[in-house]
């Protein structure tokens, strides 16, 4: 192996860095020379159990460059080692001993077997479940795959990349490779992301790379990787299982703000680790695709059965394609016996020239990143006395077993004992009859069916959530791996999202906008007992009634009245200030100035709900939706106004007041803030349009509204002249204040958030002429906003908080046409028809939209 034997040639770079301290390539080179020579100049089948420490990496390294055949199992699994150790009698056994020591054991000093001379490597096809059958890799395969994984990622000496996956998984193994072989760093540890311990060790180390599975994505969620500052990070490769598109989409959009870059890669151990790469500049445009073949690979489709043309199973050829298979030690003296890999999944190839993976043809699962035969399965459980059916089921390994109910738990320990699995990835039913097709063959899909958890058998919390999220938001695709931005959900509807949410989970986290249904359901709060020790399980949650209504129905249930809850603060100023405006125009109180809050708070909901992860195109698309119902409802409804009083003129309706600054008359400005809102979407869909600016935006994330602040301040201080007649109400005028809220919503430092306020407080004063107490309330509402992000709440407040943030656009637009009539001798009645009609207003508008969007 050329890189395992030209190790000193990068001197005293770092190539790995423990806690311990950093082992120079010089050293590394001078301890693998040192162990080959203990290994001796015969080749030797070496069987290796593989762990993340220094030990064994050298072991590794110095069998490849001495020319010894490496078995590389995993180190953790003694079942493993010993099954493997049974099949192929290996002559040299390199593992810890019982105190930790780790120790080469010499079984034989020249070898018991014939070994071809192109053999470097066997590593399982089935995870650890110890099965026989093993791959077998060839020199060339190793540096190949090499060479091509440091091409596509840009892998440089100054890289250093952490040891995340585990080292006898070719995923694993391939990071190791690919970054030797350039002279890069390795952050050798074996610690989990979910460690607060890793993060410090990779800051640290100044790491570069992360590897993950999807498992570790759902770690990564837990441990706020979002939050994180890890000013060095230029990458993070995802492998070993699909991950969700909206996931994919969601790192994608994360490493754009940050710096980094996200590579999905496809791969199987037959074709040494990667057989394709999606380059990162279309995973968020295209994140269902596994991408295009790696350097020096290509793709054929052939064709199957039931398929049409351009579908078929995907065929990869290229240098590192294995020599084939061995499933007894006979095998090991085999040349090359497959020359293309078959890798038994359906794909296509668009028109993109891009594949995607549509199907499966034969059992194998990938489950936590790990490759299983439910067959291998099936005969290990036989072994030890069980009858079963196995299937995978997404990121789990179903199990129906014969057998009583109190066998599930022994069958579940024995089953993640032996595949390497944790045991919450095993679901195990005991049954008195295993399920058979017609045809007498088991039937693998009532297996998966059966031990699903009852609320994914039957209509539970997890359908509730697709429920509600298809009634709230139109779509008619709601899977438990959607999220509310990536179903396009946006300010109008988060309101009564967020409150009928909370009350289904019992907590909702702040983030859960862009969390997946998936990762919601399971932060459902546990079932209380009863009072007075009634316990046993509640009754379960009827699915929610439609629109408003279910709400009511489920603010008026004593459980949501007794509990106490969060609540956004943007939705607190939403409902606090439009109380405060309709109240203040009716002359009940005069509390001004929230007005000017609410385009902060629209500026900050611009950035949670409309800046998504999204490809630009669908990111524009949304946009232009959501001005239509902004603008539609309220032209509408001005237009109604212009018909039936001398009140407004066109102008108005068409919400082009302010660019035609027609009069003086307080109802002429009367939807100054509705016109200001529209112009400024208008704006910024048309910005966000132009991919230099859109890539911008997605680097820079606060920078970005920060620079448009900075604009927006030319306009505050009216240095061009085009404020209006009336300049407090002008869009150029206020414009700043939306990008304050913007910038709000991406501030994620203390930094960031002290330099916001400190803006606030240089240019508020001075905006309202003699106004001390409006300019105080603004400061006030939008340093709020700024630091604090939820507020102490009961089920009461945030019930009618909700409905009248809600409604709080539709109560703006109608109130004018309301309190008129019942100002002067009933004006607490006329605020609260005020109130009522608007929120009438905004459920007529929220179910016409759901209606278009079903149709």
């Amino acid at each position: 192996m050329p890189f395992a034997r030209g190790l000193a040639a990068y001197g005293d770079r770092a190539a790995l860095v423990t806690p311990e301290g950093e082992l120079s390539y010089r050293e590394l080179a001078e301890r693998v020379s040192a162990t080959a020579e203990r290994l001796g100049p015969g080749r030797r089948l070496v069987l290796l159990a593989g762990a993340n420490r220094a030990d064994a990496l050298v072991t590794h390294l110095a069998a490849l460059s001495a020319g010894h055949p490496v078995l590389l199992v995993p180190g953790d699994s003694d079942s493993t080692i010993r099954s493997l150790t049974r099949a192929y009698s290996p002559d040299i056994v390199a593992r810890p001993d019982a105190d930790g020591t780790w120790v080469l054991d010499e079984r034989h000093r020249e070898s018991a077997h014939t070994l071809h001379p192109d053999l470097a490597m066997l590593l399982s096809t089935s995870g650890s479940t110890g099965s026989p059958k093993l791959v077998r890799l060839s020199h060339e395969n190793l540096q190949a795959n090499a060479e091509s994984i440091a091409t596509y990622l840009g892998i440089g000496d100054t890289d250093r990349a952490a040891t995340t996956l585990p080292m006898h998984y070719c995923y694993g193994l391939s990071v190791i490779h690919s970054h030797l072989l350039r002279g890069a760093g390795l952050v050798l540890t074996e610690r989990s992301v979910s460690e607060a311990a890793f993060w410090e060790e990779f800051r640290a180390a100044r790491g570069t790379s992360l590897a993950g599975v999807p498992y570790t994505f759902d770690l990564l969620d837990r441990a706020g990787f979002e939050r994180m500052e890890l000013p060095h990070l230029r990458r993070v490769t995802q492998a070993g299982g699909r991950l969700a598109p909206d996931r994919v989409a969601r790192y994608a959009g994360l490493g754009r703000r940050s710096g980094w870059q996200l590579f999905v890669m496809y791969g199987q151990t037959e074709a040494t680790a990667r057989m394709a790469y999606l380059p990162p500049h279309l995973a968020a445009e295209r994140p269902e695709a596994v991408g295009v073949p790696i350097p020096g690979g290509s793709f054929r489709l052939r064709p199957v059965d039931g398929h049409g043309p351009d579908t078929g199973e995907l065929v990869y050829s290229g240098p590192n394609v294995m020599l084939g298979y061995a499933e007894s030690p006979a095998d090991l003296a085999l040349g090359r016996t497959v020359q293309e890999l078959h890798t038994g999944d359906l794909a296509r190839r668009a028109s993109d020239g891009l594949y995607e993976i549509v199907g499966r043809l034969s059992r194998f699962a990938k489950i936590l990143g790990l490759r299983v035969d439910p067959q291998r399965v099936e005969t290990l459980l036989a072994e030890h006395g069980v009858t079963a059916y196995c299937a995978g089921d997404g990121e789990a390994l179903a199990v129906a077993a014969l057998g009583g109910a109190g066998e599930e738990t022994r069958i579940r320990r024995l089953v993640a004992e032996e595949c390497g699995l944790p045991p919450r990835s095993v679901r195990v039913v005991a049954l008195t009859r295993l399920p058979l097709l017609a045809s007498g063959k088991p039937d693998h899909e009532a297996v998966r069916r059966l031990t699903r958890p009852a609320e994914e058998q039957a209509p539970g919390p997890g359908e509730d959530l697709r429920l509600l999220y298809t009634e709230i938001l139109g779509h008619t695709e709601v899977t438990e791996d959607s999220s509310f931005v990536g179903l396009g959900g946006d300010s109008l509807c988060y309101v009564e999202m967020s409150l009928r949410l909370e009350v289904a989970l019992g907590h909702l986290p702040t983030d859960w906008h862009t969390r997946t249904i998936r990762e919601l359901r399971t932060l459902a709060a546990p079932v209380a007992e009863g009072p007075e020790g009634q316990g046993g399980p509640e009754p379960r949650r009827a699915r929610p009634a439609p629109g408003l209504l279910g709400a009511l129905r489920t603010w008026t249930t004593p459980q949501f009245w007794r509990t106490r809850r969060t609540l956004e603060t943007s939705i607190a100023l939403r409902a606090v200030g439009i109380v405060l405006i309709v109240g203040s125009h009716i002359q009940v109180f005069t509390v001004k100035g929230f007005a000017h809050i609410l385009i902060g708070v629209a500026g900050y909901n611009f950035a949670r709900f409309q800046l998504t992860d999204a490809g630009r195109r669908e990111r524009v698309r949304r946009l232009w939706r959501s001005i239509a119902r902004i603008a539609v409802p309220s032209m509408v409804w001005i237009t109604g106004a212009v018909f039936l009083t001398d009140f407004y003129d066109p102008a108005n309706a068409l919400l082009l007041n302010s660019l035609l600054d027609q009069g003086n008359d307080r109802f002429d400005w009367a939807y100054w803030f509705v016109e200001a809102l529209v112009y400024f979407l208008v704006v910024l869909a048309f910005l966000m349009a132009v991919p230099l600016l859109d890539r911008l935006e997605r680097r820079y994330v606060f920078g970005v509204p920060l620079a448009l602040m900075a604009v927006g301040l030319v306009g505050r201080y009216d240095l061009l002249g085009l404020a209006s007649a009336r300049p407090q109400l002008s869009p150029t005028v206020v414009f700043w204040l939306f990008t304050l809220g913007w910038a709000a919503a991406r501030a994620g430092t203390p930094r960031q958030r002290a330099l916001l306020t400190a803006v606030l407080l240089l240019a508020m004063p001075g905006l309202f002429q003699d106004q001390p107490l409006r300019t105080t309330l603004v400061i006030a509402g939008l340093a709020l906003l700024i630091w604090v992000p939820t507020l102490p709440s009961l089920g009461p407040l945030s019930a009618v908080a909700g409905v009248l943030a809600s409604g709080s656009l539709y109560i703006y637009l109608t109130h004018y046409q309301v309190y008129p009539h019942l100002q002067e001798d009933f004006p607490l009645t006329a605020l609260f028809a005020s109130l009522v009609i608007g929120v009438g207003y905004a459920a007529v508008v929220t179910r016409v939209v759901r209606t278009v969007r079903w149709r």
